[in-house]
């Protein structure tokens, strides 16, 4: 292992370093890690991207590899074997087939770990297929990539992962502004602008099918949209034919239409100068950091304007649109001409605006250099011996939101900490193992719990509300004896994303301070918490706020959602509203009060009402109950829901009305608006947070004034569904530290706690 703190010696070795997306994937992979305390360094042909590596304070080596001409093959295998020999690399990371194939060739004499990234699809026969070596682990930058690497290649599912092409969201934003590309190209300010960023060469997936359409659409864009600029940046083999075409246009339209840079690495300039972005792949996803609107169109395939309808498609074939029609002139000139249709006006920027801030938000918590990096660096880690952790929570009791908590702590460790196996604590440990695919024990099974701590390198506790006695003290004894216990083993320990409190008795406030004082690290889903923790004299200063695990989660698009409530019998041609009840006290006036707004919402706003047990066990009853007494019609989800199916339901709701936490949560992470009812603090605050209505506590529930608030929501609809997914995002992106902290977590047991010698005063 290197001497830097951080990691070990990477080697990243690809063909060549200029314009592409493989190259700036590479690039920023580089700066990353290097930031991160690797040792890097980055072998190639060379390019245009070398002063960024060796300028983010990484190696840069020449190698012959963007060739398969024998002589330089036997150059550079000579040359990787030097550097192997001298440097002594501890990880070799290769971006490509000819690099990849000569890695595996030296791996044998040098015993380094080796891995690679799959960019793209390649030819499968004859010697194409016997050059190709995909390492030990792999990253494919697509699920549709993973697929052809499972079909062609035979190479293990649990050996791949899916990465992103990481794009850098503070060099790719909207603050970078775009005039000094237009003053350089003589575009004036009002005048609309497409850009282009394609490598024109003919060996690289031949370009020229949607390059030509664009060029071949411009002639009629350009009389429809007075000052029309296309611009296209890219070089290669293919500029030269380019550039007669676009000439052959601006001739025949008495004016510059079409604009071909040649290879430029200000990117990011000519992004922020354009109104519309048409292209593919990183491309896209950096138009996209910008805030710009994107029409997805490329070599292998068309799928329009990249917005929620077509996300899913873009998703799985990494915005290339493999498999999806063709580009064409005809297609993308309607898609674009009506795109600019009331250019000028305010309508149209609140449109692009819309669209850009989707794409902005896209790129920010699901396709940043951040992900990218964290990627490979779980893929390292899984090269290494693995760790094991227990996870305690209230799992196992047919709970939406605590299994919902459960998935998500689950996903984001083993994405954050490779090579981890985890053991969950869980009442009903079979049902958890045959639905969620996780070891699972009986948590009540004091010799089950034991074995799992005893073999284990770290408890995670949480999230959820774990440490509160307003259930009972019984519940509370049962999670302070498992962090005893961890505590006892000598093994780490992190409350992770735990809500606190109410903590009303004063031998448990003390009991809880001791707890949270002895754990490694502490995380807490909301200031709230914390605040609650001070004032029982937690004095530690190292706790971090971050947010529910939940909102790290994936849910389903506007397609999806609707599949799903086909899927459940449910009719979603008729917009509904979400009612999600649960027992409270033995009077049933309440429940009487919430029917009679449930008929309110019915006659007064046309909604359909849709009763969700978020716990069925406890929860079913009440929704019959409160059925029973509404006079109109309901409709209800029958049997078992997996998580996805609550997410499609909620997503589709016009809004929630709740007394669980959880579908609040679903609901914000789906932006669907939501009202609560305050049946305890957790609740209210999280109200409070969002700036959403409270209906208050049900002993004083009123059904007029709850149709009231109801009515303002759905009349403000928009806006606050997407303040909820702007703030769906960032909460998303906080919930994320988590992992990370744990992922940092110190190895092997903790030191023995030294005994005092004396009674403190």
């Amino acid at each position: 292992m290197s001497a830097v703190s951080g990691g070990k010696k990477i080697l990243l070795a690809t063909m060549s370093l200029g314009i592409g997306g493989a190259e700036t994937h590479i690039t920023e992979l580089a700066r990353e890690l290097t930031a991160r305390g690797y040792g890097v360094a980055v072998v190639s042909a060379g390019g245009v991207y070398v002063s960024d590596i060796t300028g983010c304070g990484a190696k840069h080596y020449f190698a012959p590899l963007n060739t398969r001409r024998p002589r330089d093959m036997a150059r550079a295998f000579v040359a990787l074997a030097r550097l192997m020999r001298t440097e002594k690399y501890d990880i070799v990371h290769a971006h490509a087939r000819i690099p990849a194939f000569l890695c595996g060739l030296l791996r044998p004499l040098y015993g380094f770990r080796f891995v690679t990234t799959a960019h793209g699809v390649f030819s499968v026969r004859g010697l194409s297929k016997t050059l190709t070596n995909w390492g030990e682990k792999t990253l494919a930058v697509s699920e549709d990539i993973k697929a052809y690497l499972l079909k062609n290649y035979r190479v293990k599912s649990e050996n791949i992962t899916v990465t992103v092409n990481g794009v850098n969201t503070d060099r790719f934003s909207p603050e970078v502004s775009g005039k000094r590309v237009r003053h350089e190209l003589g575009i004036p300010a009002s005048a609309p602008v497409i850009v282009n960023v394609s490598r024109l060469d003919k060996t690289h997936s031949d370009p020229a099918a949607a390059v030509r359409a664009l060029i071949e659409a411009a002639p009629g864009l350009a009389r429809a949209i007075p000052e029309l600029r296309v611009v296209i940046v890219g070089g290669g083999d293919a500029e030269y034919e380019f550039r007669e075409t676009a000439a052959r246009v601006n001739a025949e339209s008495g004016r510059e239409v079409v604009t071909l840079t040649g290879a430029r690495t200000d990117i990011n300039g000519f992004l922020a100068a354009c109104d519309l972005f048409v292209g593919v792949s990183r491309a896209a996803l950096e138009a996209a950091a910008c805030g710009k609107p994107v029409v997805l169109a490329g070599s292998e395939g068309y799928l329009g304007v990249l917005a929620e309808d077509t996300l899913e498609r873009a998703v799985a074939t990494n915005f290339a649109c493999r498999g999806y029609r063709e580009t064409s002139a005809e297609r993308l000139g309607e898609d674009i001409a009506e795109f600019f249709r009331d250019f000028g006006t305010p309508g149209f920027d609140a449109r692009a605006a819309r669209l850009g801030a989707f794409g902005r938000e896209l790129v920010s918590s699901s396709y940043s250099v951040a992900r990218m990096a964290d990627d490979a660096q779980r893929v390292y880690a899984a090269l290494d011996t693995p760790r094991r952790v227990v996870m305690s929570g209230y799992y196992g009791f047919g709970n939406a939101g605590d299994d919902a908590i459960m998935q998500a702590v689950y996903a984001s460790i083993t994405g954050a900490w490779a090579n981890t196996e985890i053991t969950v604590l869980s009442k009903n440990p079979r049902a958890t193992r045959e639905r969620y695919g996780c070891a699972a024990v009986n948590r009540f099974n004091p010799v089950c719990v034991f074995r799992a701590l005893r073999r284990c390198d770290a408890l995670v506790f949480g999230g959820g509300s774990l440490l509160q006695d307003y259930t009972s003290t019984r519940s509370l004894l049962y999670y302070l004896a498992v962090l005893s216990l961890a505590r006892a083993l000598r093994r780490r320990v992190m409350i992770y994303s735990n809500g606190i409190g109410p903590v009303t008795r004063e031998k448990n406030r003390r009991r809880v301070r001791r707890a949270v004082e002895s754990a490694d690290i502490v995380t807490l889903r909301d200031a709230h918490s914390r605040a609650e923790l001070v004032s029982m004299g937690v004095t530690r200063e190292d706790i971090t706020v971050t947010s529910d695990p939940v909102f790290t989660l994936a849910v389903p698009d506007a397609g999806e959602r609707r599949e799903i409530l086909k899927s459940l019998g449910l009719d979603g041609q008729r917009p509904f509203v979400v009612i999600s009840a649960r027992k409270w006290g033995a009077d049933d006036g309440f429940i009487s009060e919430l029917a009679r707004f449930g008929d309110m919402v019915t006659s007064d706003l046309g909604f359909d009402v849709l009763l969700l047990p978020m716990h069925p066990s406890g929860d079913a009853a009440v929704c019959r109950a409160l059925a029973e007494k509404m006079s109109r019609r309901t409709v209800a989800p029958t049997g078992e829901l997996t998580l996805r199916e609550y997410f499609g339901i909620i997503g589709e709701a016009e809004f929630a009305v709740s007394m669980r936490l959880h579908t609040l949560i679903f609901a914000a992470r789906t932006g669907t608006p939501s009202l609560g009812i305050d049946v305890d603090p957790k609740l209210r605050a999280y109200l409070e947070t969002l700036g959403l209505p409270s209906l208050g506590v049900p002993e004083e529930f009123d059904a007029p004034r709850a149709l009231g608030l109801a009515r303002g929501v759905s009349e403000n609809r928009a806006e606050i569904s997407d303040r909820l997914t702007r703030l769906a995002g960032e909460y998303g992106r906080r919930a994320q530290l988590d992992a990370k902290l744990l992922a940092g977590m110190p190895a092997g047991k903790k030191a023995r706690p030294r005994r005092r010698t004396h009674s403190p005063r």
